[in-house]
């Protein structure tokens, strides 16, 4: 049986997910999502207390395909996907930042959302994005963005979702069919669209440090 697994996004700069282009990508970020998620699992990502208002639908993704990080690198398919920091607010966000010359080979972060202010290679932000070295794919997708609609309460106290919790929340599909009811009807209308840009895109150019736990 599939899964569902909901959580909260800290920041909506269309990095994590990247949903641009007709894919939608988790490459950096949630490492145990990235970890345990299978193709025809759901990924749902909500608002949270620095997104608010919080308990609005940001994303939905079905996966249906993986790639590690060096694959991810070298297949020209993902190209597109690489940072470009002079760019434009999409290329700012690309989320193909991970690359080696070797398998043996420390890797190296392009300059992108989790380098440092200066642009050189974020040591904390490379551990916690390769623990898993595992991206997520799909072609099944609908991306609210700023547009993002609220979970109905009566959905959320069907599943048992009242507020968002500190990492995420997995549910089987038997459980999670309220919200699955819900959201197949708009994936269905808007398979693979983005709806409205990302909530934080005017950050586009700011980074994430992990010590302040905050963009700077």
């Amino acid at each position: 049986m599939a899964s569902v697994y909901i959580y909260a996004v800290s920041y909506d700069l269309g990095f994590a997910p990247n949903p641009f282009g007709g894919l939608c990508t988790l490459a950096c970020c949630k490492p145990k999502i990235r970890a345990n998620a299978q193709p025809e699992d759901w990924i749902v990502g909500m608002t949270g207390v620095k997104t608010k208002p919080p308990l609005r639908c940001v994303f939905a993704m079905v996966v249906s395909g993986e790639t590690t990080f060096d694959q991810y690198w070298l297949n020209p398919v993902y190209r597109s996907r690489r940072p470009v920091r002079n760019g434009t607010p999409k290329k700012y966000v690309g989320d193909n930042i991970y690359h080696r010359e070797s398998v043996t080979s420390p890797r190296v972060q392009e300059d992108s959302v989790h380098s440092r202010q200066d642009g050189t290679q974020c040591p904390l932000n490379t551990a916690h994005d390769t623990r898993i070295n595992r991206v997520l794919l799909s072609d099944r997708f609908i991306y609210f963005g700023s547009s993002a609609p609220p979970m109905p309460q009566a959905i959320r106290e069907a599943i048992g979702y009242i507020k968002n919790p500190r990492d995420y929340r997995r549910f089987n599909t038997i459980e999670a069919k309220p919200l699955l009811d819900w959201l197949k009807p708009q994936l269905a209308a808007h398979r693979n669209k983005i709806l409205a840009p990302p909530i934080d895109f005017a950050s586009s150019s700011r980074r994430y440090s992990p010590t302040l736990q905050r963009m700077t």
